[in-house]
């Protein structure tokens, strides 16, 4: 993979000043367009200049992501966000505009345009001047939040550690320690809780503005029309959450009442329920980013050379930071620098098995954008969410059974493939409680703290268990969604992540039943790009768009069964 060759901009044009970039999309408006011909010319150098924007765009969050502290490289970043992004999204409606307004649009290759067509005339339905300086605070604010959650570390054994790390004391058989890390860490996230709420506030003022402004009576109805969700419904959603109360939250129950007897507890606490069961002591994978890195790099090659070969790229072009420190921002992401063709990965490693799952995670992010980056109009290299999550999912699932490259018996893999598939089975009631909670929020706009607090406690116990005994620790359980950054930087992004799970299901169930196959059906899928819908995209990868109960209790069930076999292994004559 090379940068591509621009065709339109000059090669040492550099997005970096304003007057620069204003000249460049200037000249896009006033070209004369007066057949097809000259249109898809247009729509190339357009794409072109909207690519070299991503990502200087890119470039300037990922160095603030990776480095909060550094004052230059925040001024940077604040620099995008407030005088270079405003200005961008007024010329480039512009420029939206005269492409929908074209009588030359249906002469365009359906093939390839038409859903860039239905997605500019949606985002020009929906754009409205006054919602720029909105967008830009409440996009700082996501920044103030990001950079206070980076920030924190806790004194532990006499040292300080970040709250990543602290995730590896919770898994520690000695259960007086987990305790003590439990509480350092909310201790520290409450003390800046008023602070969290203060931001929270403000950003659903904003939110709900932005909507009233574009002629909707609040933000739901506003922000399902900004992520496309074209192919299902508020509605499809609250359904969906009574799916999962009604099949995935009995399964947790089993799991964790299970957990509990084998602990030999009359109650789990919250600190309980991450360390091994049996008392064995935390798997521990690794020690350091550049182990991560190469045994991962291993099992994707063992799924399929040339996933090996794509996640070389990353590894020869320095396009990965990974191991936790203070001062990055919390989180882990893929991030696709447009122009060059290349994605970056983000996380923050601490040793732990969810480390290798978030790695394995964004790897198959990563490949979804290397598949796609042959589409010539960077919106076809793109992706709708609910898809990038079938790429991702899927890679943890079929990467799992090659876990003994970080491990050195098959008790071991045995331990973290149950661990990873206990959590596919908690991430259903978790989803539905960070997507029902944003259901609520932007319904009941002007709402109190009190109203919120009292909204999200009762979605904590419609999909929660009496399992885990969270006595004194009320302002804890009320305070879990403050560390859920994408309430905070992408609003209504969560019901994505159990749809999509659902669709990666589905291709394990494919590699099961024949494992060439469904790799090249999840390859192919994600060659699609943005260039179908997406019920068309899920086909294209051989799995059906298909969230209903009875899809989800077969997937669940296969999931709860493939746990069962690996606490039981067959002995092998």
């Amino acid at each position: 993979m090379t940068t591509p060759v621009r065709n339109y901009l000059a090669a040492d044009f550099a997005p970096t000043e304003l007057p620069a970039i204003e000249a460049v999309l200037a000249e896009l408006n006033s070209r004369e367009l007066p057949d097809a011909d000259a249109l898809e010319g247009w729509c190339r150098d357009y794409s072109e200049v909207c690519a070299c924007m991503a990502e200087e765009a890119a470039r300037r969050f990922v160095d603030h992501t990776c480095h909060t502290e550094d004052e230059a490289i925040t001024a940077r970043y604040m620099e995008w966000v407030e005088e270079i992004a405003p200005v961008l999204k007024e010329r480039c409606f512009q420029l939206d505009q005269r492409l929908s307004e074209s009588p030359h649009l249906d002469q365009l290759d359906a093939g390839e345009f038409s859903m860039w067509i239905r997605s500019v005339r949606n985002s020009n339905e929906l754009f409205r001047t006054e919602n720029i300086p909105l967008e830009t605070e409440d996009t700082k604010l996501e920044s103030n939040y990001d950079k206070m959650i980076g920030a924190m570390t806790v004194e532990f054994d006499g040292e300080t550690r970040t709250l990543p790390f602290m995730g590896r004391v919770l898994e520690e058989t000695d259960r007086d320690r987990r305790e003590q890390a439990f509480r350092a860490i909310w201790d520290r996230v409450l003390e800046d809780g008023d602070r969290i709420d203060e931001i929270f506030d403000r950003q659903l003022e904003l939110r709900q503005q932005m909507a009233v402004n574009a002629g909707f009576d609040e933000y739901r109805a506003l922000r399902f029309r900004k992520l496309e969700r074209f192919d299902y419904t508020p509605e499809d959603c609250l359904e969906f959450h009574a799916s999962i109360e009604a099949v995935a939250v009995p399964l947790v129950r089993k799991r964790l009442e299970r957990r509990r007897e084998q602990l030999g507890l009359e109650k789990l606490r919250p600190w309980d329920t991450a360390v091994d069961p049996h008392g064995r002591a935390p798997l521990r994978p690794f020690e350091g980013g550049d182990a991560l890195i190469h045994g991962c790099r291993r099992m994707f090659q063992q799924v399929d050379p040339a996933l090996g070969e794509h996640f070389q790229i990353l590894m020869d072009h320095d396009l990965l930071d990974l191991e936790s420190r203070p001062g990055k921002a919390p989180g882990g992401y893929q991030y696709s620098f447009q122009e060059t063709r290349r994605p970056f990965i983000f996380m923050n490693a601490a040793g732990l098995q969810r480390d290798v799952e978030t790695l394995l995670h964004e790897g198959g992010h990563a490949f979804h954008s290397i598949e796609s980056n042959h589409h010539s109009l960077l919106f076809n290299r793109g992706y709708p969410i609910e898809f990038a999550e079938v790429a991702s999912m899927s890679m943890e699932l079929l990467a799992a059974p090659h876990l003994g490259e970080f491990y050195g018996s098959e008790e071991e893999v045995r331990r973290a493939r149950i661990d990873h598939l206990e959590g596919i089975l908690s991430i259903f009631p978790w989803v539905a409680m960070i997507d029902g909670f944003q259901h609520w929020l932007y319904t009941h706009p002007g709402h109190s703290r009190d109203e919120r607090r009292a909204a999200w406690l009762g979605l904590m116990d419609r999909f929660s268990t009496d399992i885990v005994d969270w006595t004194g620790l009320e302002e804890v359980r009320a305070s879990r969604w403050k560390r859920q950054s994408h309430l905070f930087g992408v609003p209504f992004y969560y019901v994505e992540y159990a749809i999509a799970q659902i669709g990666s299901l589905q291709v394990w169930k494919n590699y099961q039943e024949d494992p060439a196959a469904a790799v090249s059906q999840y390859r192919h899928g994600l060659s699609l790009g943005n260039t179908r819908p997406l019920p068309e995209l899920f086909s294209g990868a051989g799995i059906r768009f298909d969230f209903s109960e009875g899809n989800l209790r077969e997937l669940l069930t296969l999931v709860d069964a493939e746990i069962e076999s690996l606490e039981n292994p067959t002995s092998v004559a």
